[in-house]
């Protein structure tokens, strides 16, 4: 039987040494597939830990290690991930472990998702003698970067030796206060994609715009229409966001330019309504563009996927976070429309996801994901971290 309180008992005397590294991951951010000493830091910790077949270079700067239990027992083979890159940001925090690298730093909270599993790494080696099975730790480059680095290591095998039953991960959660969790079943997160409209129209003088014809006027028309495919075209009980967020074109205040280029995102859950907004966007502003005597190029690009909880998955997980922070701190997760790739690991095998509260306004830790002042509590480590490794080991010694 797994008692969470023993874990949180083992947790709580190795979080100093959790909280050490993610300081000197903070301090050493490393943008997507550019995570070299990222993985080199990670190789030798797990290496450290006595962590078995330690793979490097998956995926360009991907990790894993096997933890194999020595128990009698179902045998069970599980993974779980952290994500190791940082954003294309100038901290601003006045930090002791402020970034050393100018205009990148961990403001999202990939280094505490590292760090927290090098944490898993060291609380599972010591209890191989409790549970069966295999626990594959696996260290991602390029959450941030589409096309990620999760899709690449699953494509390179990494579900495969040994033959993966269940995954999970979690992510830090800014908007919620430390000591609690947040999990849910079913779609969690939203799929991302992106489309690009290149109108083509006939520039010329400002002056004369009857013997033109103005991109600019048929983008904004199909600006607006597009809107439509949410309010008018998407069913109510769904869930969709259309946002055009780039509009280029022109160079003078008095001519007309010849093209204008749109460019946004699509966020949604429902495969049907993913495929309904690709096939619309292309219709509406071709559509547009041709009465209006232009042309439209569309281009259409599909990023994530929805990220997807198993609901038996996630009925562990709950049950590993009453424990660990008790019912009270632990929050129903609501859908978001942000983007995870670790949604390719779960299009392939049941598991979980869930988040972990890191914000503490008492102490001014409130700034959000990506921001430049964006800092955690760090006792949101000790929740994370003793909440995962229950969950893990319920799942391996679960009847």
């Amino acid at each position: 039987m797994v008692v969470a309180s023993s874990i949180r008992g083992d947790v709580d005397e190795i979080l100093p040494g959790v909280i050490a590294d993610r300081r000197h991951l903070h301090e050493n951010p490393e943008l997507g597939f550019q995570e070299f000493k990222t993985a080199e830091f990670v190789r030798q910790r797990l290496e450290a830990l006595g962590v078995e077949d330690i793979q490097t270079g998956i995926a360009v700067t991907g990790v894993t290690g096997l933890i194999r239990g020595t128990a009698d027992g179902p045998g069970r083979n599980v993974l779980v991930r952290a994500d190791m890159d940082a954003l294309p940001i100038h901290e601003e925090n006045e930090v002791d472990y402020k970034s050393q690298t100018d205009g990148v730093m961990h403001a999202c909270g990939h280094d505490a998702h590292t760090s927290i599993l090098l944490g898993l790494a060291r609380v599972l080696t010591d209890r191989k003698d409790q549970f069966s099975g295999t626990v594959k730790v696996l260290f991602q480059p390029a959450e941030e970067l589409p096309p990620g680095g999760a899709k690449a290591m699953v494509e390179a095998g990494v579900l495969n030796d040994p033959p993966i039953e269940a995954v999970f991960g979690l992510h830090m959660s800014q908007g919620d206060p430390v000591g609690t969790i947040s999990v849910g079943s079913g779609p969690v997160m939203a799929a991302a994609d992106a489309f690009k409209i290149v109108i083509q129209g006939r520039g010329g003088h400002a002056a004369y715009p009857s013997e033109n014809i103005d991109p600019v006027v048929i983008g904004a028309q199909i600006v607006v229409a597009l809107q439509s495919l949410v309010s008018r075209e998407t069913d109510p009980m769904e869930s969709a966001v259309l946002s055009t967020c780039i509009f280029n074109g022109g160079d003078a205040f008095n001519v007309i330019p010849d093209t204008v280029e749109l460019a946004g995102t699509v966020r949604t859950f429902k495969p049907d309504v993913r495929d309904h907004m690709e096939k619309r966007i292309a219709e509406v502003a071709s559509g547009i563009a041709t009465a209006m005597q232009a042309s439209a190029e569309v281009t259409y690009t599909r990023g994530y996927p929805a990220t997807v909880n198993d609901e038996a998955m996630t009925d562990l997980a709950r049950e590993a976070a009453i424990e660990v922070v008790g019912e009270e701190n632990v929050i129903e997760l609501a859908p978001k429309m942000g983007a995870e790739d670790f949604s390719y690991f779960l299009e392939q095998k049941p598991g979980s996801y869930f988040f972990v509260g890191s914000n503490n306004e008492d102490r001014g830790l409130v700034w959000g994901h990506h921001h430049p002042k964006f800092d955690i509590d760090e006792e949101s480590l000790g929740a994370g971290l003793a909440t995962m490794a229950t969950s893990v080991l319920k799942y391996l010694t679960r009847d």
